[in-house]
């Protein structure tokens, strides 16, 4: 590029300066801006690196238009916060690993980054310098054959002060966060390249480590598994040396890499021992660079502006977000949670404020016996396993007009329940969101467990109704009226606002709405079936039901009572993942897999092409443009598919278009 790339650095600690000896020494790039909460820091810093202008603030730098890239370097809990505000400035970023301090965080930057068009690149500063290229080539010619054990080690030993980024809780201390992460990147790359492709995810990952006094690991070792049974071990600590070496062992020999992490800081020479079993001495590879690591690092952003993300070996926005979740992995084995991962502290999303409906035009129904209106999607509060996960996913949800939630007392021992019940409380937003909470799951399915199992569902979820709850299950050995009666005990006690069935048989739902009516009491107000574009062959789970056939269609058409479908998308059918030779996911085989499926599939690819949406989008639109009141619950695992999922929302079906997507004509 011709220009130079105008650099802002946020924070003016130590790693702040080497980066801006970088980019002063770099061929693409000049500093213009730097930013400290403390002006005096920030005036001698800038004039310690010929830096124009000096700001007191970090807002004040990213307003200033003089500024086109930031380099985030402040601690690591402020990576998140900053790079979205950088990513909402129009500011290209290139933010100090770890990019936050849990995957959650990562989703978030990323796609703060996608939604404003900006470049985001998380700074491992080796995976942008040549000897890693040349490593990546070397592994591809498969020299030491094939590929079994990796060895990654990033250590050091720092005098203890329990206020410093390295022991400081508060300020994501450890080793794991500060180092550890490039030993997770490392093992991953070289995992992925073994595999023929670029990077590799683990399937297991098992720690041991020590928990200091300030609750974070002063050392800790990994066993990571990946597919392929590709194994690694991972060292790291920040309270005491190791050496820091990489060792990859193949089938005919190993290689060694002296010095993995800070490769010739000021350029040189760096080199590769490859040594071949059986020979007497290690063949030594030496890569060159007339460039510094960290100018490197600022040419890489500057080569990749366009791109908006960087390129293998650099970190990709998906290797960003595998290494997160492996960090994260490593430390649940070894029981460290940050105190500000906890729902006490979090208290406000990874952005700052919670803004309903800034980032999508919801739709919205009316379910009668609520007193607000409700969002046309539910979001699925089953799958979210820590609080940070959970909130990033809500917070989101709600800032896309969200405000219906799915959950029941079974999804992961309560632990979901308990989650949502945290969030909600710590957004203090009890009275604009609904809950949908499910019990009484076989076998545990009669009036008495229902009663019990509605008093936990509200402890753990810290409010004294449900707004919607439903029957999880059904059974026939009971009296549908049964259920009716307590159900009604409860709505008069104020526990409940409506409630509903889910896999329930429509006929029993008429059995009990029938007794309800002879009876003087409130009926069934819902209900939550599977709806969707393709057709159950076999039920997911035992004692499911599904309302997709056309006499449920015509019964929800008669009696207009809403239906809140579950696998609206039929557990991702339509996501194009699946073919009929692909026989590797027994249950979607078992369940979806049909002939006149795999027909729906192809017509929903045509009119999505034609409207410029993915097909997933076609598969909600037909949930949601049927001719009586309909909910879709949804059940993301990222951002992302959140994101792609609603737009779904914006597309309205004809009755001509209903018809032919479900080869009716």
């Amino acid at each position: 590029m011709n220009k130079k790339l105008s650099w802002g650095i946020i924070s003016t600690g130590r790693i702040a300066e080497t980066f801006a000896n970088g980019v002063l020494k770099s061929k693409t790039g000049k500093l213009v801006a730097v930013a400290s909460r403390n002006k005096e820091k920030a005036e001698k810093f800038a004039e310690k690196y010929q830096v124009p202008h000096a700001f007191g603030s970090y807002e004040e730098l990213l307003a200033d238009n003089k500024v086109e890239a930031v380099y985030i370097a402040t601690p690591h809990p402020m990576h998140a916060f900053w790079a979205i505000k950088a990513a909402e400035a129009k500011k290209h970023i290139l933010c100090e690993k770890p990019i936050g301090l849990n995957h959650a965080e990562a989703m978030a930057i990323v796609e703060s980054a996608i939604e404003n068009d900006v470049f985001l690149m998380e700074a491992f500063m080796y995976r942008c310098h040549p000897q890693t290229k040349k490593l990546v080539e070397i592994l591809r010619q498969n020299i030491i054959g094939d590929i079994r054990v990796i060895q990654a080690t990033f250590s050091f030993q720092a005098q203890f002060n329990p206020e410093s980024r390295l022991f400081n809780n508060d300020l994501g201390g450890g080793g794991i966060l500060d180092v550890g992460c490039y030993c997770a990147s490392m093992a991953r790359l070289v995992a992925g390249v073994a595999l023929g492709k670029d990077i590799a995810e683990p399937v297991e990952v098992k720690g041991c480590g020590h928990l200091g006094i300030t609750g974070v690991d002063e050392w800790a070792v990994a066993s990571v598994r990946f597919p392929g049974d590709i194994v690694a071990q991972l060292s790291t600590g920040v309270a005491i040396a190791q050496e820091n070496v990489v060792r990859i062992f193949g089938t005919k020999g190993f290689i060694l890499i002296p010095s993995p992490w800070i490769i010739s800081r000021d350029g040189g020479e760096s080199k590769i021992l490859i040594n071949i079993y059986g020979e007497k001495s290690p063949q030594e590879i030496i890569i060159k660079t007339d460039s510094g690591l960290y100018s490197i690092e600022a040419d890489t952003v500057a080569e990749n502006i366009e791109r908006r993300q960087a390129q293998f070996p650099a970190m990709t926005w998906d290797d960003t977000l595998g290494n997160m979740k492996t960090l994260d992995m490593w430390r649940q084995s070894i029981g460290l949670v940050y105190e500000r991962e906890k729902s006490e502290k979090m208290t406000v999303p990874v952005w700052g404020s919670l803004q309903p409906g800034r980032k999508f035009k919801m739709k919205y129904g009316e379910i009668k016996g609520l007193d607000k209106k409700v969002s046309k999607v539910f979001m699925g509060a089953d799958n979210q396993l820590t609080f940070p996960h959970a909130a990033v996913m809500f917070d989101d949800f709600v800032e896309r007009g969200g405000n219906a939630f799915d959950t029941a007392f079974i999804y992961a021992g309560g632990l979901c329940e308990k989650l949502l019940g945290e969030w909600i409380k710590s957004r203090n937003i009890r009275k604009d969101v609904i809950i949908l909470g499910k019990g009484a799951h076989t076998p545990y399915c009669t009036p008495q467990d229902l009663t019990k199992q509605l008093m936990i569902s509200l402890e753990r979820m810290q409010t004294d109704y449900i707004d919607i709850y439903m029957l999880h299950r059904d059974n026939l050995e009971i009296p549908a009226g049964e259920f009716i009666d307590v159900l009604n005990e409860h709505k008069r006690a104020g526990r409940i606002k409506i409630f509903g069935a889910s896999n329930w048989t429509l006929k029993r739902i008429d059995e009990a709405n029938e007794y309800a009516r002879k009876h003087n009491l409130e009926g069934f107000s819902a209900v939550s079936n599977n709806f969707s574009l393709a057709r159950m062959i076999e039920p997911v789970w035992q004692g499911v039901i599904s309302s997709s056939d056309p006499e449920s269609i015509k019964w929800f058409q008669k009696r207009q009572i809403p239906l809140i479908a579950w696998s609206s998308q039929a557990r991702g059918f339509f996501t194009g993942r699946y073919s009929p030779e692909d026989k590797s996911d027994p249950q979607m085989v078992r369940c979806w897999y049909s002939e006149d499926n795999f027909k729906r599939f192809e017509r929903a690819q045509k009119l999505a092409k034609e409207l410029g949406v993915p097909a997933t989008a076609i598969a909600l639109a037909y949930v949601l443009c049927q001719k009586f009141p309909v909910f879709a619950i949804i059940g993301p695992r990222t951002i992302m598919e959140t994101r792609t999922s609603l737009i779904g929302l914006e597309i309205e079906l004809t009755e001509e278009q209903l018809k032919w997507l479900n080869l009716e004509i």
